[in-house]
């Protein structure tokens, strides 16, 4: 089963550095992700509703479902940020690397899971390849501003608070429901930002079929992962995961044509060494 959960992982790491590349070269990142949302929810409506039992939800699990909202319409309206103001193949990897770091640690304090010394040994060389990765050359003629580094690494904050959450919230209700409910979340949250921007029917012109597939591959990514947290520990299954940041900054190489192509494919080579390490030995 756990085999099974690692190739679930992988492919959620694959779709969500696709469905990032698109948001990334999208117009308007508020817009085009609120549009995402919407057909996300209309796509998953059908499967959530025959899931959905709200009599087995306590009171607890509500509110968890809630805190799950809170995080998720964070992280989606800082991601709108982070991409109007910052390059793929830079606050991609600031953004997945901080959840390697910090899900370990809160996985073995608060829901009790553990890591062999080689497992430690994986999560610290994920973080530094991916820190290498990074690149944070802050001198004026390449970063005049620490907007971009900041945003991201707050966007990773998110992402390791809401994948923490989620694990619980997995006990209340399924995958699919949740994923739904952050969906919803996602949609409100973005929703100001969408009808006071100027270029919503431009951005629904131009990229309407990207805009379909995004909101098809952004929920199906996360829904591979949860249900690969129901097969395996968070503390492993989590970094694992960030084999996206290879898959992410290879789309921002050779796709957007970003510089510093050959130190970032060397540090996504230290990334994939130390998920590796984390999967077998972790």
């Amino acid at each position: 089963m756990f085999s099974l959960a690692i190739l679930l992982v992988l492919g959620s790491g694959f779709l969500h550095s696709v469905w990032n590349l698109y948001t990334k070269r999208s117009m308007n990142k508020n817009i085009f992700l609120w549009f995402c949302q919407l057909v996300a929810i209309i796509i998953f409506l059908p499967w959530t509703i025959m899931e959905w039992d709200s009599a087995s939800i306590t009171s607890t699990g509500w509110w968890i479902i809630l805190a799950s909202m809170f995080l998720h319409g964070l992280y989606i309206k800082l991601l709108a940020a982070v991409y109007t103001v910052g390059d793929l193949s830079q606050v991609y990897p600031i953004m997945r690397g901080t959840s390697p770091l910090l899900v370990p640690l809160l996985g073995v304090s608060l829901l009790h899971e553990k890591l062999t010394a080689l497992g430690w040994i994986g999560v610290i060389t994920i973080v530094v390849g991916i820190a290498l990765l990074s690149n944070l050359n802050f001198k004026r003629r390449e970063s005049p501003s620490l907007k971009a580094p900041l945003l991201a690494l707050a966007v990773g904050v998110c992402i390791a608070s809401y994948i923490v959450v989620d694990k619980v919230a997995l006990n209340y209700v399924s995958a699919v429901v949740l994923n739904e409910a952050t969906n919803v979340g996602n949609l409100l949250v973005l929703s100001w930002a969408a009808f006071t921007s100027q270029g919503i029917r431009k951005e629904l012109s131009v990229n309407w079929r990207i805009i379909l597939l995004g909101g098809l591959l952004a929920p199906a990514g996360y829904l591979l992962f949860l249900f690969a947290l129901s097969l395996g520990p968070l503390a492993q299954l989590a970094p694992m995961r960030e084999i996206g940041t290879v898959f992410g900054t290879i789309m921002g190489i050779f796709i957007l044509r970003e510089k510093q192509g050959r130190r970032r494919l060397i540090s996504s080579i230290l990334i994939t060494m130390g998920i590796i390490t984390l999967g077998i030995w972790g």
